[in-house]
C-alpha cells in the first residue's frame, strides 16, 4: 500500500504478535532529520499499528516527503496503514 508519504508492506507472520519495521532511507538528509522521521514512524506504529494488526508483519518505508511532513500529518498516513493492516489481518 502506498500513500503519500509512505509505503507498506504487510505479511503473514510465523509469530502469535505482530510486527512492524520502520526503513528510513538517508534521500540525502542529516542524521538528526532521519533519527525524527524514524521515532515519530516508530511511536504512531506502537500507538496505532500494532494494537490492531493480529498477527501479521507489517514494514513501513519512508518517502523523501515523510521528511517535510509533521507528527499529525504522519498521524493520519499510519492511521490509514492501520485500517488497512486491521483488514488483512482479519481475513
Amino acid at each position: 500500500m502506498q500513500t503519500e508519504r509512505l509505503d507498506a508492506r504487510a505479511a503473514a507472520s510465523l509469530l502469535l504478535h505482530p510486527r512492524v519495521g520502520v526503513v528510513v532511507p538517508k534521500y540525502r538528509r542529516n542524521i538528526v532529520d532521519r533519527n525524527r522521521t524514524k521515532r515519530r514512524l516508530r511511536e504512531l506504529a506502537r500507538q496505532r499499528i500494532l494494537p490492531v494488526a493480529g498477527s501479521i508483519d507489517v514494514l513501513l518505508r519512508a518517502k523523501p516527503e515523510a521528511y517535510e511532513a509533521s507528527f499529525d500529518q504522519l498521524a493520519v498516513e499510519v492511521d490509514v496503514i492501520a485500517r488497512w493492516a486491521a483488514g488483512i489481518a482479519s481475513r
